[in-house]
Protein backbone atom coordinates (compact mmCIF):
# COMPACT_ATOMS: atom_id res chain seq x y z
CA UNK A 1 0.00 0.00 0.00
CA UNK A 2 2.62 2.26 1.05
CA UNK A 3 4.60 1.69 -2.06
CA UNK A 4 1.16 2.29 -4.22
CA UNK A 5 1.00 5.62 -2.40
CA UNK A 6 4.99 6.53 -3.46
CA UNK A 7 4.10 5.69 -6.72
CA UNK A 8 1.09 8.03 -7.08
CA UNK A 9 2.81 10.49 -5.74
CA UNK A 10 5.61 10.30 -7.98
CA UNK A 11 3.15 10.08 -10.82
CA UNK A 12 1.64 13.21 -9.32
CA UNK A 13 4.58 15.20 -9.07
CA UNK A 14 6.20 14.21 -12.50
CA UNK A 15 2.92 15.00 -14.27
CA UNK A 16 2.49 18.74 -12.30
CA UNK A 17 6.74 19.36 -13.78
CA UNK A 18 5.28 17.81 -17.06
CA UNK A 19 2.50 20.60 -17.07
CA UNK A 20 4.81 23.33 -15.75
CA UNK A 21 7.34 22.42 -18.71
CA UNK A 22 4.60 22.56 -21.43
CA UNK A 23 3.25 25.82 -19.83
CA UNK A 24 6.64 27.62 -19.59
CA UNK A 25 7.36 26.28 -23.24
CA UNK A 26 3.62 28.26 -24.46
CA UNK A 27 4.88 31.10 -22.05
CA UNK A 28 7.95 31.24 -23.99
CA UNK A 29 6.62 30.41 -27.76
CA UNK A 30 4.19 33.35 -27.09
CA UNK A 31 7.21 35.46 -25.63
CA UNK A 32 8.80 34.57 -29.01
CA UNK A 33 5.82 35.42 -31.56
CA UNK A 34 5.30 38.92 -29.62
CA UNK A 35 9.37 39.39 -30.14
CA UNK A 36 8.96 38.33 -34.15
CA UNK A 37 5.75 40.19 -34.41
CA UNK A 38 7.31 43.43 -33.06
CA UNK A 39 10.44 42.74 -35.13
CA UNK A 40 8.22 42.22 -38.15
CA UNK A 41 6.23 45.78 -37.47
CA UNK A 42 9.39 47.53 -36.41
CA UNK A 43 11.02 46.87 -39.62
CA UNK A 44 8.06 47.21 -41.68
CA UNK A 45 7.54 50.55 -40.29
CA UNK A 46 11.00 51.64 -40.68
CA UNK A 47 11.42 50.26 -44.41
CA UNK A 48 8.50 52.40 -44.48
CA UNK A 49 9.11 55.42 -43.66
CA UNK A 50 12.72 55.33 -45.15
CA UNK A 51 11.02 54.31 -48.62
CA UNK A 52 8.89 57.48 -48.06
CA UNK A 53 11.63 60.16 -47.65
CA UNK A 54 14.10 58.33 -49.98
CA UNK A 55 11.08 58.63 -52.65
CA UNK A 56 10.93 62.25 -52.48
CA UNK A 57 14.86 62.83 -52.78
CA UNK A 58 14.67 60.50 -56.01
CA UNK A 59 11.55 63.15 -56.85
CA UNK A 60 13.75 66.28 -56.62
CA UNK A 61 16.77 65.14 -58.02
CA UNK A 62 14.39 63.91 -61.63
CA UNK A 63 13.04 67.57 -61.41
CA UNK A 64 16.66 69.03 -61.28
CA UNK A 65 17.53 67.00 -64.31
CA UNK A 66 14.81 69.32 -66.35
CA UNK A 67 16.90 72.60 -64.95
CA UNK A 68 19.91 74.24 -66.92
CA UNK A 69 22.87 72.62 -64.99
CA UNK A 70 26.30 72.95 -66.15
CA UNK A 71 28.50 70.00 -66.99
CA UNK A 72 29.92 69.65 -63.32
CA UNK A 73 26.73 69.92 -61.34
CA UNK A 74 25.16 67.35 -64.17
CA UNK A 75 27.78 64.85 -62.58
CA UNK A 76 27.52 65.98 -59.55
CA UNK A 77 23.49 65.24 -60.21
CA UNK A 78 24.19 61.79 -61.31
CA UNK A 79 26.10 60.49 -58.74
CA UNK A 80 23.64 61.88 -55.79
CA UNK A 81 20.64 60.17 -57.91
CA UNK A 82 22.44 56.32 -58.32
CA UNK A 83 23.13 56.82 -54.65
CA UNK A 84 19.83 57.22 -53.94
CA UNK A 85 18.55 54.82 -56.42
CA UNK A 86 20.79 52.34 -54.23
CA UNK A 87 20.05 53.35 -50.90
CA UNK A 88 16.25 52.81 -52.07
CA UNK A 89 17.40 48.77 -53.56
CA UNK A 90 18.91 48.57 -50.01
CA UNK A 91 16.06 49.23 -48.32
CA UNK A 92 13.82 47.17 -50.52
CA UNK A 93 16.26 44.59 -49.91
CA UNK A 94 16.29 44.57 -46.41
CA UNK A 95 12.89 44.00 -45.80
CA UNK A 96 12.62 41.41 -48.88
CA UNK A 97 15.28 39.24 -47.29
CA UNK A 98 13.34 39.30 -44.14
CA UNK A 99 9.94 38.18 -46.05
CA UNK A 100 11.61 35.15 -47.86
CA UNK A 101 13.42 34.19 -44.91
CA UNK A 102 9.69 34.13 -42.76
CA UNK A 103 8.40 32.36 -45.83
CA UNK A 104 6.02 35.25 -46.52
CA UNK A 105 7.61 36.16 -49.85
CA UNK A 106 4.89 35.93 -52.56
CA UNK A 107 6.05 36.18 -56.52
CA UNK A 108 4.27 39.33 -58.63
CA UNK A 109 4.86 38.95 -62.18
CA UNK A 110 4.21 41.10 -65.10
CA UNK A 111 5.97 42.30 -68.54
CA UNK A 112 9.01 43.83 -68.74
CA UNK A 113 12.10 45.02 -70.72
CA UNK A 114 15.20 42.63 -69.17
CA UNK A 115 17.45 45.03 -70.74
CA UNK A 116 16.02 48.39 -69.55
CA UNK A 117 15.86 46.94 -65.99
CA UNK A 118 18.78 45.76 -65.64
CA UNK A 119 20.90 48.44 -67.52
CA UNK A 120 19.72 50.66 -64.82
CA UNK A 121 20.85 48.53 -61.84
CA UNK A 122 24.50 48.45 -63.40
CA UNK A 123 24.82 51.98 -63.49
CA UNK A 124 24.64 51.37 -59.26
CA UNK A 125 27.17 48.59 -59.76
CA UNK A 126 29.16 50.14 -61.35
CA UNK A 127 29.48 53.12 -59.40
CA UNK A 128 30.01 51.35 -56.25
CA UNK A 129 33.17 49.17 -58.02
CA UNK A 130 34.39 52.53 -58.80
CA UNK A 131 34.11 53.80 -55.39
CA UNK A 132 36.53 50.97 -54.31
CA UNK A 133 38.86 51.52 -57.67
CA UNK A 134 37.28 47.92 -59.03
CA UNK A 135 37.09 47.55 -62.63
CA UNK A 136 33.28 46.51 -63.72
CA UNK A 137 31.60 45.33 -67.17
CA UNK A 138 28.53 43.50 -68.49
CA UNK A 139 27.50 42.22 -71.61
CA UNK A 140 24.61 40.89 -72.95
CA UNK A 141 24.76 37.54 -75.33
CA UNK A 142 21.80 37.26 -77.60
CA UNK A 143 21.05 34.92 -80.40
CA UNK A 144 19.16 35.73 -83.37
CA UNK A 145 15.04 35.60 -82.26
CA UNK A 146 16.11 36.27 -78.48
CA UNK A 147 13.21 38.18 -77.00
CA UNK A 148 13.87 40.47 -74.33
CA UNK A 149 10.67 41.45 -73.82
CA UNK A 150 9.53 38.59 -70.74
CA UNK A 151 7.02 38.20 -67.57
CA UNK A 152 8.40 37.49 -64.66
CA UNK A 153 8.92 39.15 -61.47
CA UNK A 154 11.54 41.85 -62.26
CA UNK A 155 11.88 43.13 -58.53
CA UNK A 156 12.72 39.25 -57.27
CA UNK A 157 15.83 38.85 -60.10
CA UNK A 158 16.63 42.72 -59.17
CA UNK A 159 17.19 41.50 -55.58
CA UNK A 160 19.36 38.01 -56.34
CA UNK A 161 21.33 40.27 -58.55
CA UNK A 162 21.63 43.23 -55.87
CA UNK A 163 22.84 40.66 -53.26
CA UNK A 164 25.25 38.53 -55.26
CA UNK A 165 27.02 41.99 -56.67
CA UNK A 166 27.28 43.05 -53.21
CA UNK A 167 29.09 40.32 -51.66
CA UNK A 168 31.43 40.45 -54.70
CA UNK A 169 32.11 43.98 -54.48
CA UNK A 170 32.61 43.89 -50.62
CA UNK A 171 34.92 40.92 -51.07
CA UNK A 172 37.26 41.90 -54.12
CA UNK A 173 40.03 44.07 -53.52
CA UNK A 174 41.64 44.18 -56.82
CA UNK A 175 40.60 43.29 -60.20
CA UNK A 176 37.26 43.46 -61.62
CA UNK A 177 33.41 42.45 -61.46
CA UNK A 178 31.36 41.36 -64.53
CA UNK A 179 28.19 40.79 -65.41
CA UNK A 180 26.49 38.30 -68.33
CA UNK A 181 23.12 37.75 -68.92
CA UNK A 182 23.17 34.91 -72.05
CA UNK A 183 20.03 34.56 -73.65
CA UNK A 184 20.95 32.83 -76.50
CA UNK A 185 18.90 29.73 -75.53
CA UNK A 186 14.89 29.62 -76.57
CA UNK A 187 12.41 27.24 -75.83
CA UNK A 188 9.12 27.83 -77.91
CA UNK A 189 7.85 30.37 -76.06
CA UNK A 190 9.91 30.49 -73.77
CA UNK A 191 13.05 32.37 -73.39
CA UNK A 192 16.47 31.04 -70.99
CA UNK A 193 18.16 33.22 -69.23
CA UNK A 194 21.72 32.88 -67.46
CA UNK A 195 22.63 35.46 -65.21
CA UNK A 196 26.70 34.95 -64.05
CA UNK A 197 28.24 37.56 -61.40
CA UNK A 198 31.98 36.88 -61.52
CA UNK A 199 34.71 38.37 -59.04
CA UNK A 200 38.37 38.22 -58.86
CA UNK A 201 38.15 38.07 -55.22
CA UNK A 202 39.45 35.54 -52.50
CA UNK A 203 37.47 32.67 -53.38
CA UNK A 204 36.21 30.18 -50.90
CA UNK A 205 36.99 26.67 -49.91
CA UNK A 206 35.41 23.50 -51.64
CA UNK A 207 34.27 22.38 -47.45
CA UNK A 208 32.48 25.94 -47.90
CA UNK A 209 30.74 25.56 -51.17
CA UNK A 210 29.23 22.37 -50.33
CA UNK A 211 27.49 23.88 -47.26
CA UNK A 212 27.17 27.42 -49.08
CA UNK A 213 23.35 27.22 -48.98
CA UNK A 214 22.22 25.00 -46.11
CA UNK A 215 21.01 27.81 -43.95
CA UNK A 216 19.95 24.45 -41.68
CA UNK A 217 23.36 23.33 -40.84
CA UNK A 218 25.51 25.58 -38.22
CA UNK A 219 28.74 24.96 -39.89
CA UNK A 220 27.53 26.85 -42.48
CA UNK A 221 26.99 30.15 -40.63
CA UNK A 222 30.26 29.66 -39.45
CA UNK A 223 32.42 29.23 -42.97
CA UNK A 224 30.72 31.93 -44.72
CA UNK A 225 30.76 34.39 -41.63
CA UNK A 226 34.44 33.55 -42.12
CA UNK A 227 34.73 33.54 -46.00
CA UNK A 228 31.98 35.94 -47.10
CA UNK A 229 31.27 38.08 -43.81
CA UNK A 230 28.31 36.80 -42.82
CA UNK A 231 27.03 36.03 -46.35
CA UNK A 232 24.57 38.75 -46.78
CA UNK A 233 21.73 37.41 -48.68
CA UNK A 234 23.52 33.67 -50.21
CA UNK A 235 20.80 31.64 -48.45
CA UNK A 236 18.05 34.44 -49.41
CA UNK A 237 19.58 34.42 -52.93
CA UNK A 238 18.87 30.62 -53.01
CA UNK A 239 15.73 30.33 -52.36
CA UNK A 240 14.77 33.06 -53.89
CA UNK A 241 15.86 31.66 -57.23
CA UNK A 242 13.97 28.30 -56.19
CA UNK A 243 10.95 30.08 -55.63
CA UNK A 244 11.51 31.31 -59.70
CA UNK A 245 12.09 27.55 -60.81
CA UNK A 246 15.64 28.02 -61.08
CA UNK A 247 18.87 26.85 -59.29
CA UNK A 248 21.52 28.86 -58.11
CA UNK A 249 25.41 27.04 -58.77
CA UNK A 250 28.83 28.59 -57.90
CA UNK A 251 32.08 28.27 -59.38
CA UNK A 252 35.18 29.10 -56.92
CA UNK A 253 38.99 28.58 -56.57
CA UNK A 254 40.86 30.50 -53.30
CA UNK A 255 42.66 33.03 -54.72
CA UNK A 256 40.90 32.84 -57.80
CA UNK A 257 37.74 34.28 -57.47
CA UNK A 258 33.96 33.26 -57.86
CA UNK A 259 31.14 33.08 -60.20
CA UNK A 260 27.77 33.02 -59.01
CA UNK A 261 24.78 31.91 -62.00
CA UNK A 262 21.40 30.94 -62.31
CA UNK A 263 18.82 30.13 -64.91
CA UNK A 264 15.44 31.13 -65.25
CA UNK A 265 12.77 29.80 -67.98
CA UNK A 266 10.70 32.94 -69.31
CA UNK A 267 7.77 33.51 -71.09
CA UNK A 268 8.29 35.60 -74.01
CA UNK A 269 5.95 38.54 -74.68
CA UNK A 270 4.93 41.41 -77.34
CA UNK A 271 7.56 44.23 -77.04
CA UNK A 272 7.78 46.53 -74.20
CA UNK A 273 10.23 48.87 -74.35
CA UNK A 274 10.19 52.47 -72.43
CA UNK A 275 12.99 53.67 -73.98
CA UNK A 276 11.12 54.58 -76.29
CA UNK A 277 8.03 55.67 -74.22
CA UNK A 278 7.93 59.30 -74.99
CA UNK A 279 6.89 61.89 -71.97
CA UNK A 280 5.04 63.91 -73.75
CA UNK A 281 1.56 65.57 -73.32
CA UNK A 282 -1.55 63.78 -73.28
CA UNK A 283 -4.76 65.02 -74.82
CA UNK A 284 -6.20 65.41 -71.76
CA UNK A 285 -7.42 68.49 -72.01
CA UNK A 286 -10.73 69.45 -69.42
CA UNK A 287 -9.52 66.63 -67.64
CA UNK A 288 -9.60 67.28 -63.69
CA UNK A 289 -7.52 64.70 -61.42
CA UNK A 290 -7.71 65.00 -57.97
CA UNK A 291 -4.69 63.75 -55.57
CA UNK A 292 -4.39 63.39 -52.05
CA UNK A 293 -1.34 63.75 -50.34
CA UNK A 294 -0.47 64.50 -46.62
CA UNK A 295 3.52 65.79 -47.34
CA UNK A 296 4.19 69.22 -49.58
CA UNK A 297 7.27 67.56 -50.64
CA UNK A 298 5.46 64.54 -52.52
CA UNK A 299 3.14 67.24 -53.42
CA UNK A 300 5.38 69.19 -55.61
CA UNK A 301 6.75 66.02 -57.18
CA UNK A 302 3.44 64.56 -58.01
CA UNK A 303 2.47 68.29 -59.79
CA UNK A 304 5.80 67.96 -62.15
CA UNK A 305 4.96 64.64 -63.02
CA UNK A 306 1.44 65.00 -63.84
CA UNK A 307 2.32 68.92 -65.52
CA UNK A 308 4.53 66.62 -67.98
CA UNK A 309 1.63 65.34 -69.64
CA UNK A 310 0.03 68.63 -69.62
CA UNK A 311 -2.34 67.86 -66.59
CA UNK A 312 -3.43 70.08 -63.82
CA UNK A 313 -4.52 69.08 -60.37
CA UNK A 314 -5.86 69.63 -57.25
CA UNK A 315 -4.31 68.60 -54.11
CA UNK A 316 -6.17 67.68 -50.69
CA UNK A 317 -3.59 67.22 -47.49
CA UNK A 318 -5.73 64.57 -46.05
CA UNK A 319 -9.02 62.26 -46.51
CA UNK A 320 -11.73 64.41 -45.31
CA UNK A 321 -10.38 67.33 -47.57
CA UNK A 322 -10.14 64.92 -50.20
CA UNK A 323 -14.04 63.68 -49.67
CA UNK A 324 -14.76 67.51 -49.68
CA UNK A 325 -13.51 68.34 -52.76
CA UNK A 326 -14.62 65.47 -54.56
CA UNK A 327 -18.14 66.19 -53.50
CA UNK A 328 -17.82 70.05 -54.90
CA UNK A 329 -16.00 69.85 -58.05
CA UNK A 330 -16.12 66.77 -61.00
CA UNK A 331 -13.57 65.02 -61.18
CA UNK A 332 -11.88 62.55 -63.88
CA UNK A 333 -9.33 60.66 -61.71
CA UNK A 334 -8.27 60.41 -58.11
CA UNK A 335 -4.73 59.58 -56.51
CA UNK A 336 -4.91 58.54 -53.06
CA UNK A 337 -1.96 58.55 -51.08
CA UNK A 338 -2.93 55.38 -48.38
CA UNK A 339 -1.15 56.59 -45.27
CA UNK A 340 -2.33 60.20 -44.10
CA UNK A 341 -4.01 61.88 -41.20
CA UNK A 342 -7.28 62.16 -39.91
CA UNK A 343 -8.70 59.71 -42.27
CA UNK A 344 -5.97 57.57 -44.43
CA UNK A 345 -6.53 56.80 -47.90
CA UNK A 346 -8.45 53.75 -47.49
CA UNK A 347 -10.99 55.41 -45.44
CA UNK A 348 -11.46 58.01 -47.64
CA UNK A 349 -11.83 55.60 -50.34
CA UNK A 350 -14.57 54.33 -48.66
CA UNK A 351 -15.58 57.46 -48.12
CA UNK A 352 -16.10 58.67 -51.42
CA UNK A 353 -18.00 55.78 -53.25
CA UNK A 354 -20.66 56.03 -50.71
CA UNK A 355 -21.58 59.31 -52.46
CA UNK A 356 -24.05 60.34 -54.53
CA UNK A 357 -21.34 61.99 -56.92
CA UNK A 358 -19.07 58.85 -57.25
CA UNK A 359 -22.41 56.48 -58.01
CA UNK A 360 -23.24 59.31 -61.11
CA UNK A 361 -19.73 59.48 -62.08
CA UNK A 362 -17.75 55.95 -61.10
CA UNK A 363 -14.39 57.84 -60.77
CA UNK A 364 -11.25 55.68 -61.23
CA UNK A 365 -9.11 55.99 -57.45
CA UNK A 366 -5.33 55.18 -57.72
CA UNK A 367 -3.76 54.08 -54.59
CA UNK A 368 -0.38 55.96 -53.93
CA UNK A 369 2.36 54.74 -51.48
CA UNK A 370 5.71 54.34 -50.49
CA UNK A 371 4.31 50.48 -48.61
CA UNK A 372 5.36 47.37 -50.97
CA UNK A 373 3.71 45.26 -48.39
CA UNK A 374 1.40 42.59 -49.40
CA UNK A 375 -1.49 43.53 -46.75
CA UNK A 376 -1.44 46.82 -48.26
CA UNK A 377 -1.86 45.51 -51.69
CA UNK A 378 -4.54 42.91 -50.81
CA UNK A 379 -6.29 45.80 -48.90
CA UNK A 380 -6.40 48.02 -52.19
CA UNK A 381 -8.24 45.05 -53.80
CA UNK A 382 -10.43 44.92 -50.67
CA UNK A 383 -11.45 48.56 -50.68
CA UNK A 384 -11.42 48.79 -54.13
CA UNK A 385 -9.14 51.04 -55.61
CA UNK A 386 -8.12 50.70 -58.93
CA UNK A 387 -4.67 50.13 -59.66
CA UNK A 388 -1.70 50.45 -56.92
CA UNK A 389 1.29 53.06 -58.08
CA UNK A 390 4.20 52.44 -56.15
CA UNK A 391 6.85 55.29 -54.84
CA UNK A 392 8.99 56.30 -56.03
CA UNK A 393 6.40 57.25 -58.94
CA UNK A 394 7.90 55.49 -62.00
CA UNK A 395 7.00 58.33 -64.83
CA UNK A 396 6.07 55.14 -67.58
CA UNK A 397 3.86 53.47 -65.21
CA UNK A 398 2.08 57.03 -64.68
CA UNK A 399 1.78 57.29 -68.37
CA UNK A 400 0.02 53.99 -68.53
CA UNK A 401 -2.39 54.46 -65.70
CA UNK A 402 -3.16 58.30 -67.42
CA UNK A 403 -3.87 56.42 -70.35
CA UNK A 404 -5.99 53.62 -69.20
CA UNK A 405 -7.91 55.31 -66.83
CA UNK A 406 -8.31 58.94 -68.93
CA UNK A 407 -7.77 58.83 -72.57
CA UNK A 408 -9.53 55.26 -72.81
CA UNK A 409 -12.87 56.26 -70.78
CA UNK A 410 -12.64 59.37 -72.81
CA UNK A 411 -12.58 57.75 -76.44
CA UNK A 412 -15.23 55.55 -74.78
CA UNK A 413 -17.42 57.47 -73.26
Amino acid sequence: MQLFFNKSVKNKAKRKHTLELVNDLKRKLEQAKKEADYSEEYLANTSYELRTSLSTVLGMLDMLKKTDLNEDQHIQLEIANISSKYMHQLVNMFYNNFEVNTGNVVLNTQAFDLHSELKSLFKVFEYQAWEKGLMFDYQFLQSKGAKHSLIGDVLRIQQVLINLVNNAIKFTDKGQISIIVDETITIEDDQIITFYVKDTGAGMPTELVKELFNSSKKQATVLTQSYRGGGLGLSTCHKLVKLMGGELKIETQENEGTTFYFSLQLRKTLSVNPEKNEIVPLETEKRNVLVAEDSRMNRRVIKHLLEQFGINCTFATNGNEALELYNSSNFDLIFMDLYMPDLDGFEATKAIKQTKTYETYNTPIIAVSASDFKEDKFKVKQFGLNAFLSKPIDVYKLKDILIKYLLAEKKTG
